[in-house]
This record gives structure tokens, C-alpha cells and sequence, in this order.
């Protein structure tokens, strides 16, 4: 164990071990972790509401205790404390750790090519639950992945109006992941690499012209106050990583009917955390609107600029997961991710897209009923 391994899990230590009590009489109760604020959807749908399902499922049989936000550990340290038995699930973001997820950053480049975060979502899952490469991942970080995460593509906040590539040409914008920023450059623009977290104090200086996320961050980050222009430029999806990975010892040591639990729990809370957060931003935009912003559509170059990089990003990807990121057999990765997700692009077409329990019932019969019974069991 390295120094800030066992730092960390001393540190905390006394936190996680009382948490977990198990026996034929008592409840399990174990600790789960989202790193975003309550209020974000990740941690009020896929953690706060997923755990009071948890528990209604289970009669009371498991019991979760939830933190969130950076109380208990950082957002970096989500798969260590995993690993660690820190917590027993908990949301990591792979992109935080690229050394030890590899194959699921591979798989995130392509997030810049697609734009529908309900088939995202659903895709994403699938291929961490079934494809063998991501797999083999999971099982060498001893972690058990059991559903994903997936923002709404992201738009572009800025100071000054960007709604052409003339306009955009010589700002600087603060970008997430490597593709979005090698479109940036191309298309005239300085990408600048900083967290989302300094994105308002970095518009409100002036050290940023641009922000890329999600728009409800134009009110949950109340970056409608810096940045009064919004063009609605899809720059990409993010979902790399698991929303909810488990402790593999703790997955084992649950009971089949436990673990069915989970499952459950973990399709209605993913298919509804999708449909909120698409409704937050939706919701954000208007907020933005009635506070004096201008909210834009991209004007015919800036698309055609983002469309034709895609084409160059879908061309490179194999040669990156190659060459990036040690993946072996590219080719087969890829190929199966991007089957996967028009797989469930024709899935979802005559499905109610804001019908929870029919996309969640959709995720059971597709995903989650599919899996070997002694899937996670390493």
C-alpha cells in the first residue's frame, strides 16, 4: 500500500468500519457515496432517492447510509476508498483516474460524437456490464460496476455572444477532455484546462471567455451571474466510470436476493436520474432566460465545424485507444460500444422518453435480467 493509500485509509477508517453490519438477525448497513451536492441529480436521484428504494426493496434488510458532497472522501479518491472498503459504493468519474481506467477513457472519447444522453446512459451500461475488455477492467481494479452515469451534452456559457466560428475564433474556453479541446483548437479557439468548480470565478475574471457543462450549471452554479450568453453547441457527453461501484468483497458477500435488490433499485434510480437531470437543464435554460440571458443556437459553420471534427474524432479513435491508452484490440472495443449504443437508440424510439417506469422496466428486461447470477462474484 502506497503513503496516500494508507493515509486515506486511516484517515477514515473509523468512519467506514462501524458502517457495515451484517448477520442473520440484523439489517446490512453500508456506506454509500456521491461526491456531487444533494440537490445535484447523481446524488439526490442516484443516491438519495436510490438508497430509500434500497431499503423499501430490501423490507428494511439493507439499510444504506449516504454522504455527499467532499465530506467523506474527494472526488479523486472514490475508487480508492472502493477498493479500500472505505465505502461500500460509491460514484467515480474515470476521467479523475486515466492510469487505472484505461479502457473506460478510451471509451469516453467518444463522447464528443453523440448527443443523447438517454441513450447514453442506457448504452453505457450495457457495454460496462457486458462488453469482456471493460470487464476484465472492473474485476483487475477489484470493483463491481453496476450502472452508469451521464450528463447532458454540454453547451458552451460565455461572456460575449459565440454563435459563429468568427465569433468564437481567439476565446478562451474552458473545455473537458482531450477531443473537445483539440476541436476548440482547431476551430480557432485556446482550450483551457481547469475544473468546473473554477469555471464562475474564471469567467467572472476574465480568465475564461467560454465554459463547456451541462446548463443547469447556469443556475446550479449560477453562472447565468458571469456568463450572459449561452449557444446550445452540443461539445460532448461525459459518463466515463461508474455511478455506482461496489466494494467486490462487500457484492459477495450479499445474498442473490440482495443483489437482485440493487439491480432493481439501480434501473428505476438510473432512468430516473436521466430524465431529472434532463429536466434541469431544460428548466435552467428558462431560469437563464428570465434572468436577461440570450440563449442561442449554433449558426450553420459552428455545427458544421463540431460535425466535421466528429468525423475526424470517429476516424482517430482506434488509433488513440492503441496508442493512448495500451487498449490491445481497439477495433473490437469501440465497434461494440458504438453497436451498443444504436442498439438502444432503436430501443428507445417508441418508448416515452419521460415515462420513468417504463425506461426502468425497458432497463430491466434489457440489462439487468440478462446478467450471469454470479455476475461480480470474482
Amino acid at each position: 500500500m502506497n503513503s496516500t493509500r494508507k493515509t486515506l485509509t486511516l484517515a477514515v477508517a473509523a468512519l467506514a468500519l462501524p458502517a457495515m453490519v451484517s448477520s442473520a438477525q440484523a439489517a446490512t448497513s453500508f456506506i454509500a457515496n456521491s461526491f456531487y451536492d444533494q440537490q445535484h441529480p447523481h446524488s439526490l436521484n442516484g443516491y438519495i432517492e436510490w438508497a430509500e428504494m434500497v431499503k423499501e426493496l430490501s423490507n428494511g434488510e439493507l439499510q444504506p447510509e449516504v454522504y455527499t458532497g467532499t465530506v467523506l472522501l474527494a472526488p479523486r479518491a472514490n475508487l480508492q476508498g472502493i477498493q479500500d472498503n472505505i465505502v461500500q459504493v460509491a460514484h467515480h468519474a474515470a476521467i479523475y483516474t486515466p492510469s487505472e481506467m484505461p479502457v473506460a477513457n478510451a471509451v469516453q472519447e467518444l463522447g464528443f460524437n453523440y448527443d443523447d444522453p438517454l441513450v447514453g446512459i442506457l448504452a453505457v451500461t450495457d457495454f460496462s456490464l457486458n462488453n469482456p475488455t471493460q470487464l476484465a477492467e472492473w474485476k483487475e481494479l477489484d470493483i463491481v460496476y453496476l450502472g452508469a452515469y451521464n450528463t447532458p451534452s454540454y453547451v458552451l456559457f460565455c461572456r460575449e455572444p459565440v454563435r459563429n466560428l468568427e465569433e468564437l475564433r481567439g476565446k478562451r474556453i474552458r473545455t473537458a477532455g482531450s477531443t473537445v479541446s483539440a476541436w476548440v483548437e482547431q476551430a480557432g479557439g485556446t482550450p483551457v484546462n481547469v475544473p468546473s468548480s473554477e469555471m464562475y470565478s474564471g469567467l467572472d475574471r476574465g480568465s475564461l471567455d467560454c465554459a463547456s457543462n451541462a446548463a443547469n450549471d447556469l443556475i446550479d452554479r449560477s453562472l447565468w451571474e458571469v456568463a450572459e450568453h449561452t449557444t446550445l453547441l452540443p461539445t460532448g457527453m461525459y459518463w466515463s466510470g461508474p455511478q455506482w461501484g461496489f466494494n467486490s468483497g462487500f457484492w459477495a458477500s450479499l445474498s442473490d436476493e440482495e443483489r437482485d435488490v440493487f439491480k432493481e433499485a439501480t434501473a428505476k434510480a438510473m432512468t430516473r436520474m436521466i430524465v431529472q437531470y434532463l429536466g434541469a437543464s431544460e428548466a435552467a435554460l428558462e431560469e437563464a432566460a428570465s434572468h436577461g440571458n440570450n440563449i442561442y443556437e449554433p449558426e450553420e459553420d459552428l455545427m458544421a465545424s463540431v460535425e466535421a471534427f466528429r468525423d475526424e474524432a470517429l476516424a482517430n479513435v482506434y488509433d488513440k485507444a492503441r496508442d493512448e491508452y495500451g487498449v490491445e484490440d481497439p477495433e473490437a472495443l469501440i465497434d461494440d460500444f458504438i453497436a451498443t449504443y444504436a442498439k438502444w437508440d432503436a430501443l428507445l424510439s417508441d418508448v416515452d422518453r419521460e415515462d420513468e417506469d417504463a425506461l426502468a422496466k425497458l432497463a430491466m428486461e434489457e440489462i439487468y435480467n440478462k446478467l450471469p447470477a454470479d455476475y461480480g462474484i470474482y
